[in-house]
């Protein structure tokens, strides 16, 4: 009996090889090669031949740029302003955006509560191939959605389903999941790289001729990146993950790609009994239950896209019971702690050579601002000496290897977030004193130019 042919296809990028090979000749990835059985393609309904278009019509659809019609109708606002603000000001026409983000996290329930607010003038079809009607109607009953413009569809063929949006010309479309969308013609299960390479790439057809915007969600795998070939994330115009702890009820939004806005923006959510609620000022979820008098313990206000937000960055310094001192960073960059230590020990005389480091920043947010390297190194300077730091006391700025603290970006706004939150005095960068008034704030301003100044500041409390 003769062997079934086989090939090898990359799970990273959907790359086809004829023989296994350690790293992949596409991608560069390594060990992502899977053995699956060849079949011969059939062709599908939609990728029929169909007559070439004369030279005439194609020339038709040729415009110039300042023929063409931008005017403001061309977002949807989503009723929800995090998510407005993510996504560069609402959805816009034609787009195709893919939500991903761990199981549970809130995606359907992100995007079953804005079919409320957008329900009432524009109307929307849910296409759900993983829960029936009845299932989604319990889940929408108990968000309190109820709009007369929402349509169900239960169902994963993805060509009926472009053939069902073609004919009905909805204002609005959200897929979920492409995970569960399979396309008759590709031989291959729900969920497989080709399958979903295909199924996205028939939506993205639809979307741009129709000019209907269409929302997808997608899974994530073990590594927390999005299930399915990577060509999926530059195929679709917008990439938002859905990030937050299982046992934490904040969720946050952070787009990763987006052709229609900044990628440094972010919604901040709290998931409650009724849905997700909105959190209009994240600083004071941040600082909330923050304790009193212990040590370890610094505020840096942060700059996520055009918001400055206040974080409480902690830091614990024990003496460690091993031969090798833990290390350990949640929320923070576990490479630029160890500069920053390294930096402490080498031009402030500190030692941690011993003794385990753990650096936390609560509320589960991900900081990748440089200007917070000033708040983690006094938080490890207070945890190490145990110096209590004033509560009223913030600081940000970026370190360098000489120890010097430099300047950072958006110096006013900052200012104005730890004034408006309450904060009495804030440690900035030497340097930023060129650009700002300090009679324009009401707090007091301390200059610093290395981080031994900023540590002379905490001794002085």
């Amino acid at each position: 009996m003769a062997k079934a042919k086989s090939l090898f296809v990359c799970s990273a990028c959907g790359g086809e090889s004829s023989k296994w090979n350690g790293r992949c000749t596409f991608c560069g990835e390594w060990n992502t090669l899977e053995e699956q059985e060849y079949v011969a393609p059939v062709k599908s309904r939609s990728s029929l031949s169909v007559p070439r278009p004369s030279a005439a019509v194609s020339s038709d659809k040729i415009m110039k740029l300042k023929d063409i019609d931008v005017n403001s109708d061309i977002r949807y606002s989503t009723g929800l302003g995090e998510l407005n603000r993510v996504l560069g000001g609402g959805l816009v026409k034609g787009s195709i955006v893919l939500l991903g983000g761990e199981p549970g996290i809130g995606k359907s329930t992100l995007l079953l509560q804005i079919c409320e607010f957008m329900g009432r003038e524009y109307s929307i079809l849910y296409v759900s191939g993983e829960e029936s009607t009845r299932q989604i109607k319990i889940r929408a009953s108990r968000l309190g959605v109820d709009s007369d413009n929402l349509y169900l569809l239960a169902m994963n063929d993805a060509e009926v389903i472009c053939g069902t949006i073609s004919a009905s010309k909805p204002d609005i479309v959200i897929i979920d999941s492409i995970q569960t969308m399979v396309i008759n013609g590709v031989n291959s299960s729900a969920g497989s790289i080709s399958q979903v390479r295909e199924c996205t790439n028939l939506f993205m057809r639809t979307a741009k001729s129709e000019e209907i915007p269409i929302f997808i969600v997608g899974h994530v795998n073990k590594d927390g990146a999005i299930a399915g070939p990577k060509v999926m994330e530059h195929i679709v115009d917008a990439v938002l993950y859905f990030e937050g702890e299982r046992h934490l009820s904040y969720r946050i939004l952070r787009a990763v790609k987006n052709r229609y806005g900044s990628t440094n923006e972010i919604g901040v959510f709290d998931m409650q009994d009724k849905g997700l609620v909105e959190v209009e000022n994240p600083s004071l979820m941040l600082l909330s239950g923050r304790p009193k008098g212990v040590s370890g313990s610094c505020i840096a206000c942060i700059m996520e896209g055009s918001r400055p937000i206040m974080a409480d960055i902690q830091a614990l310094v024990t003496k460690s019971g091993y031969a090798v001192p833990r290390r350990t960073a949640t929320g923070y960059d576990f490479s630029r702690t160890a500069i920053i230590l390294a930096v402490l020990e080498k031009r402030a005389g500190l030692f941690y050579g011993t003794l385990d480091v753990y650096i936390n920043v609560v509320g589960g947010i991900r900081i990748d601002d440089p200007a917070a390297d000033l708040a983690v190194a006094m938080s490890l300077y207070s945890g190490l000496m145990d110096i209590p730091i004033d509560g009223k006391l913030a600081a940000f700025g970026e370190i360098g290897l000489g120890g010097e603290v430099r300047n950072v970006s958006s110096i006013t706004q900052r200012l104005k977030e730890a004034q408006h939150i309450g904060f009495e005095r804030c440690i900035v960068p030497k340097l930023s004193m060129r650009g700002i008034n300090p009679a324009d704030y009401k707090l007091e301003i301390i200059p610093v130019a290395s981080v031994r100044q900023a540590f002379a500041v905490i001794k002085g409390n």
